[in-house]
């Protein structure tokens, strides 16, 4: 067993030449880590409901096409009116 109390010996270099190791490519997976992630946290309740992958995804589907067939309304080109000043008197 070894002794917790003993520190161990500090096995680092104070600098590495990777130009000499073997088998490393650079930016390997830069492509994945710059597109990002689609994962996301549910909270318990959600996870419950949801699942499966799918069931989170047709769940989802199912709401776009909710959204996309309610018709939304036209923005008006008009200027919202402006509130009157209010006059007061001097004296």
């Amino acid at each position: 067993m070894k002794n917790p109390n003993k520190a161990a010996p500090d096995e680092l270099r104070p600098e590495y030449d990777f130009s000499e190791m073997a088998g490393g490519v650079k930016g390997k997976h830069l492509r994945r880590y710059r597109a990002g992630t689609n994962l996301a946290l549910l909270e318990r309740d959600i996870a419950r409901a949801f699942p499966t992958d799918e069931a989170v995804n047709n769940a989802l589907r199912a709401l776009l096409q909710a959204a996309a067939s309610i018709p939304r309304a036209r923005k008006s080109l008009k200027k919202p009116p402006q509130p009157k000043a209010i006059r007061t008197a001097r004296g």
